[in-house]
């Protein structure tokens, strides 16, 4: 009876140890309670879950710049985020925003509500304006989740633009073997081996104040493109820019 009370007691203290730690680094982390909450949870399924391998962060602290990656699942920013380790606001559908069941979610992380159709003059502007006070904003160029068996879909020069607005790198990413079964929360259901890796921060300065020139967008969004292929060794990869009737329903 003896050595079961003991046990017993070094179970609490080490749940209660580990209850501690997680507050202490809550309070301490560059997130609010509740996202530093949402972070533990994004934390145990990329890590414990998912079992991702992940890169150290190639920015400094206080860098702004947009991070693009490929798009195989609705989880990818995940595997971003425990990077990062601070903020990094998604342009994501706005119903999705507004939706009832994990708008909260996405509130919480400070995603940036876009419409799906053309041009959201609005997120846009949000974007730049936070980009070039030092945030990350994250992008998907194909615009909508990959079911092609295409290693990329089109891509659209959107993430160029505010990259070039904000006078902020533009950061290629590669994610691969993210888990996606046809659904938003079949992730959750799924296991999976990922593997995050990021190139080197393309500089954009020599295309400042040039977003406005013919070609500039689609000849810098052409080269982003690429260089997400290189870090996945598709060197062969030939990118391509979506047509004026591109839509993000497949």
């Amino acid at each position: 009876m003896h050595h079961e009370v003991v046990a017993a007691g070094f179970l609490v203290l080490l749940a209660a140890s580990a209850v501690a730690y997680a507050f202490r680094w809550c309070w301490r982390s560059p997130y609010g309670l509740w996202q530093a909450l949402i972070y533990f949870l994004t934390l145990f399924l990329t890590r414990i879950r998912w079992r991702t391998q992940v890169p150290p962060f190639p920015l400094p602290p206080g860098q702004g710049a947009v991070i693009i990656s490929n798009h195989r699942t609705s989880v990818d920013p995940f595997f971003i985020q425990i990077v990062a380790n601070r903020y990094v606001r998604w342009f994501v559908a706005r119903e999705y925003c507004e939706h009832p069941a994990f708008g909260w979610f996405l509130r919480a992380t400070h995603a940036i509500p876009t419409n799906r159709g053309g041009v959201d003059t609005a997120a846009t502007k949000l974007a730049i304006r936070a980009a070039s006070q030092g945030d990350l904003i994250g992008m998907f160029p194909e615009g909508r989740i990959n079911r092609t068996e295409e290693f990329m879909l089109p891509g659209r020069p959107g993430a160029v633009l505010v990259a070039i607005k904000a006078r902020v790198p533009i950061l290629p990413c590669y994610i691969e073997g993210a888990p996606y079964g046809g659904h938003v929360v079949s992730p959750l259901l799924m296991t999976a081996r990922v593997r995050v890796r990021f190139g080197e921060p393309l500089d954009l300065s020599a295309y400042h104040d040039r977003e406005l020139e013919a070609d500039v967008l689609g000849k810098v969004c052409l080269e982003a493109l690429a260089a997400i292929a290189k870090l996945a060794g598709r060197d062969d990869f030939q990118p391509r820019l979506a047509g004026r009737k591109w839509n993000r329903e497949p």
